[in-house]
């Protein structure tokens, strides 16, 4: 691959992780219900992203080239977010997040399996240490693990691991099949998301405010959703997902800066671990 279509597709991965780290910071002090957040964010995100494509004249293209693998980076999207959502409600923060740390090893094991794709040493290494970053990060938090229950939390678990293999196989699709057009399939997966948030949440009872927010959300998520799909068809597998765990350093910072939201030294440390793994696999060898 082209030096230069890999340095794209980590600066797109990059935008990604830095676009998706902002959720935390959107729904802080929101008083909206999940699935309302659902509803409204992915209602802005797709027709933001089909505006997009039309304006640009690439929405018809798009269309044509929608094929089996189109739709496959689409149920894994919609999958993915519905678990995502699903797995915050019975389960705690710090396990959602020490289980999206093991993406990068998901991702490598499935990439061997399926692709024959075999990671070098280094981005081994490197996810390793990012792992321990998210494991840092979260440990304060890990004494509430499991608080709504075993069988409550185990389910929450359970969802969160699905959503990171979801994570894994989205990124793979765009790996195996680079030509999977990137922006129809985000979209579609938040429009088949709608009937379900409609069944478990009211979301026209929610004030214009917060509405407004979540349709700036909305746009942000395109963003991001475009940017990885994009950027993961330029990458090998294990090394998107590694770059994604960037959205561990990115959250805090962001959280400090509009929301004045000091974070625990741990959660600094950590990041600070991921930040230099992510960098440190980035270096050329000698």
């Amino acid at each position: 691959m082209p030096l230069a279509d890999r340095t794209l597709g980590r600066a797109l991965v990059l935008c990604s992780a830095l676009t998706f780290s902002s959720a935390g910071t959107f729904t802080q002090g929101l008083a909206a219900g999940a699935w309302q957040i659902v509803f409204w964010r992915g209602l802005a995100a797709a027709l933001f992203t089909l505006a997009w494509l039309a304006l640009t004249g690439r929405l018809a293209a798009e269309a044509r080239a929608f094929r089996a693998s189109a739709w496959a980076a689409t149920l894994a999207g919609a999958s993915g977010t519905a678990a995502f959502i699903a797995a915050f409600k019975l389960t705690d923060i710090a396990s959602v997040t020490l289980i999206y740390g093991t993406c990068p090893f998901v991702t490598a094991a499935l990439g061997w399996l399926w692709l024959g794709e075999r990671p070098g040493p280094r981005v081994l290494l490197a996810s390793l240490a990012a792992l321990a970053g998210v494991l840092t990060a979260a440990s304060g938090s890990l004494g509430g693990i499991g608080r709504a229950g075993l069988p409550q939390s185990l389910a929450g678990d359970l969802l969160a691991f699905w959503m990171t293999l979801m994570m894994a196989c989205l990124m793979l699709v765009y790996r195996r099949w680079p030509k999977t057009p990137a922006a129809l399939p985000p979209a579609l997966s938040q429009f088949l998301l709608l009937p379900l948030s409609l069944t478990f949440a009211r979301p026209g009872a929610l004030p214009f405010g917060p509405v407004a927010v979540l349709l700036v959300f909305g746009l942000v998520f395109a963003v991001a959703s475009v940017t990885l799909s994009a950027g993961a068809r330029r990458l090998p597998g294990v090394e998107t997902a590694l770059l994604s765990t960037l959205e561990l350093p990115f959250a805090p910072l962001l959280a400090f800066v509009a929301l004045a939201e000091v974070p625990a030294p741990r959660t600094l440390l950590g990041g600070a671990i991921v930040l230099a793994a992510v960098i440190w696999s980035q270096l050329p060898s000698k």
